[in-house]
């Protein structure tokens, strides 16, 4: 008869970590047992490889369908870790017992049950009951406290939790179609059935490492008839499942996001085992950790002396004494080290909570490890680039002009082609140049997902994005779509992918009637014209598209810009200005057509004044109006014919996003001035919120300069009485810049 030891443990608990390696050496199975769906059995053998470094994952996925898929994390004070690696380093079996992950996805697709492809979608944290009955906030506070703390062996330790445990599914009184029940009775049954596989093959000596909830129902001796598991397996679908593995983070282990719990704490809990383990060198683990807290302190210029550490060692002693607890730990710890370290702030401890508590550790993997060629062919593209993905957030800023980064920037625009948004476009900062990027970049393991849905595509990174281009292309919905995509495939340096979206622009753009999406496309053509040589691609069929579509929006936009509501004609100047700064990138681009439209509509008095208004204002900066005319429009649309908020619609349009007009043109300053002077209070209040809206867009110097105009001139725009010039006074300054300039000063 096998003897068969269950060792309930909680997902990710250096406690139960610490206690498995020693339950495993004392015990010396010839066959262990880890919760985990069977497919990975193929797998667990490349744990044993030295360049195979925690965190890491198993994925699991479905061949046909990519999305469906599931992680199994483990870091290096995992209990599961711990057991497969004692298993392999020893010639031990091991394998994974669990409900197969091909049953579990093809539910998960046919919806027949309740999604199990999460693992404890449902099923409460047992331990963290336990640890809450027992009045503490952390469930490995509570192991360390009543379980390690215990006398006696390992092997004592797991059968009272799992006579713990027991108790609390007796209690349990959810039906059985609740979908936490259904879920358990599936997975429960599968494991005892690989449980009884294993028994009948002639293992005498197995040890089962799961979950603490399942023990209870994987002792032998409990067991129902066999029958009764197969009936509930029965008929259950199947789907192809692959298996490999894949780094993982720190950041990531603190989300209760695939297989088990999440832990709050990846960075202490690692500490913790660390020094649980070590029993050459047993060392204070409340003081080593606060020597740490101090260290990245410091390393962001913040004081914290040797002196400090000790204080808060023995505040931290202290608190855990007044709370009933054994030793500190993290929370006594935190609180310790802000009260002395950050002198009662709580902002110097969001650094160490970054750093140390969750930490910023990401696994990585063998080459030795299956994966498919798109992946393989990244990760060769980033090893020629010398690039390797982080675990944090990071702001990167390219300069386009160096080949290196140049390759960077192609790469990132590619994986975003494909749905892998490693890389998030963010503002390069002040400066208008083209040869500047910045992206923040972080990587997160479900991009692996990302990138396996993506190999549909083609086997490198290169034919893939083309593919994926073209399949947007034909899919795309609308013409401002289509344009962004073009823009984009020559951002990712993609000549093939232009070629792909060439042909469906030009269609849909002979097919498009309304102006506003043709003037949304006639920036990225632009772009596309203007840049595209730079990178050596064909632009000349784009630039056939973009002369086409300038005509038909030019012919098209005084018709179009008649009948505006405040909402349309809030998107038809957007769609102004963006064809505008398009054409602007074009010097050969003749301006006759679009500057005509553009008149056609600033005259109108039948047009929007928000769009009419703008209008004017792109004339005025082309140079097709003088300040005069602009004077003289603004006059008329702010008289007392005009009503109130059409007026102050038009001076937005005008006035938006640039104060220049009004901080150099007293005239028109004087105008606005006497305008809002003269708004009666009846309709004040329906004008005033257009009005802080354009004035809020103003910098914080434009608006005060403009307000201390105002303070020194009277409605006509001149100096008043009391603050007329002082000739006396200006006399230095003025003498001294005709000097500069070269003039004869007078005396």
């Amino acid at each position: 008869m096998a003897e068969v030891h269950i060792l309930g443990i909680r997902h990710h608990g250096p406690g139960s970590a610490r206690s498995v390696a020693e339950a495993l050496a004392e015990l010396r199975p010839e066959l262990v047992l880890v919760e985990g769906p069977p497919e990975l059995d193929t797998v667990l053998p490349l744990l044993a490889d030295v360049d195979m470094v925690p965190p890491v994952a198993g994925l699991v996925y479905a061949v046909d369908e990519p999305r469906l898929a599931s992680f199994y994390p483990l870091a290096g004070f995992s209990p599961e870790w711990v057991a497969i690696r004692w298993a392999l380093s020893i010639g031990a079996g091991v394998r994974a017992i669990d409900l197969p992950a091909a049953n579990t996805f093809a539910m998960r697709r046919t919806a027949a049950t309740p999604d199990v492809a999460a693992p404890g979608a449902y099923r409460p944290d047992a331990i963290g009951i336990l640890a809450d009955a027992a009045g503490y906030s952390d469930p490995e506070r509570w192991w360390e406290d009543a379980v390690e703390h215990r006398k006696g062996g390992p092997l004592d330790r797991f059968a009272a939790i799992s006579e713990a445990i027991a108790e609390i599914r007796a209690t349990d009184s959810r039906p059985a179609e609740h979908p936490d029940v259904v879920e358990n009775n599936l997975r429960e049954a599968a494991m005892r059935r690989l449980l009884r596989a294993a028994m009948r093959e002639g293992h005498e000596n197995i040890a089962v490492v799961c979950g603490a909830y399942h023990a209870p129902a994987l002792v032998p001796a409990g067991f129902p008839a066999a029958a009764a598991d197969s009936k509930v397996l029965a008929g259950l679908p199947k789907a192809k499942v692959t298996a490999t593995w894949v780094p993982w983070t720190s950041h990531r282990l603190s989300f209760r996001s695939g297989y088990g719990a999440g832990v709050t704490a990846p960075g202490w809990y690692q500490h913790l085992f660390a020094h649980w383990m070590d029993q050459d060198r047993p060392v204070d683990v409340a003081t080593t950790w606060l020597v740490r807290v101090a260290h990245a302190l410091r390393r962001e210029h913040l004081d914290a002396s040797t002196a400090s550490v000790v204080e808060a060692s023995r505040l931290a002693t202290a608190l855990a004494a007044v709370r009933g607890r054994p030793s500190p730990g993290l929370a006594e710890l935190d609180d310790a080290a802000q009260a002395v370290l950050c002198d009662g702030s709580p902002l110097p401890l969001a650094v160490v909570h970054r750093e140390l508590t969750v930490g910023q550790e990401i696994g990585n993997v063998p080459e030795s490890v299956p994966t498919l060629p798109l992946a393989a062919d990244l990760a060769a593209v980033l090893r020629s680039l010398r690039w390797k993905p982080g675990a944090l957030e990071e702001v990167l800023v390219l300069d386009l002009r160096k080949p290196g980064q140049l390759a960077r920037s192609v790469l990132l625009h590619r994986l975003q082609l494909l749905g892998v948004d490693w890389g998030v476009p963010t503002e390069t900062g002040r400066t208008t140049g083209t040869f500047k990027e910045a992206w923040t970049l972080q990587w997160d393991p479900e991009l692996s997902v990302a990138l396996v849905e993506a190999s549909r595509y083609g086997t490198t990174v290169a034919s893939a994005a083309v593919a994926a281009a073209a399949e947007q292309a034909r899919d795309a919905q609308s013409l401002a779509g289509l344009s962004a995509l073009l823009s984009r495939c020559l951002l990712a340096d993609l000549p093939d992918g232009i070629s792909a979206v060439v042909p469906a622009l030009a269609e849909r753009t002979a097919l498009q009637q309304d102006v506003a999406p043709l003037l949304e496309t006639i920036a990225p053509l632009a772009r596309t014209c203007r840049y595209g040589n730079v990178r050596g691609v064909d632009t000349a069929g784009v630039r056939r598209i973009l002369d086409a579509t300038v005509v038909r929006a030019c012919v098209g936009l005084p018709t179009a810009c008649a009948g505006l509501d405040d909402d349309a004609a809030a998107a038809m100047r957007r769609a102004l200005d963006a064809a505008n700064d398009g054409l602007a990138l074009l010097p050969d681009m003749p301006p006759g057509d679009w500057r005509q439209a553009l008149a056609a509509v600033a005259g109108s008095d039948r047009i929007h004044g928000s769009v009419a208004g703008r209008a004017s204002r792109l004339l005025l900066d082309a140079g097709v109006l003088d300040g005069g005319e602009v004077a003289a429009r603004l006059s008329r649309r702010l008289s007392l014919a005009t009503p109130a908020p059409a007026a102050a619609a038009w001076l937005d349009g005008l006035l938006s996003g640039d104060a220049a007009l009004l901080v150099y043109d007293p005239h028109l300053l004087a105008i606005v001035d006497g305008w809002i002077s003269a708004v009666d209070e009846e309709v004040f209040d329906d004008v005033l919120p257009l009005l802080r809206r354009t004035f809020s867009a103003f910098s914080r110097p434009e608006r005060r300069e403009i307000g201390e105009q105002v303070s020194r001139t009277g409605s006509s725009g001149a100096p008043t009485a009391q603050e007329g010039l002082d000739f006396a006074a200006a006399a230095p300054a003025i003498r001294t810049m005709a000097g500069y300039l070269g003039w004869e000063a007078r005396a």
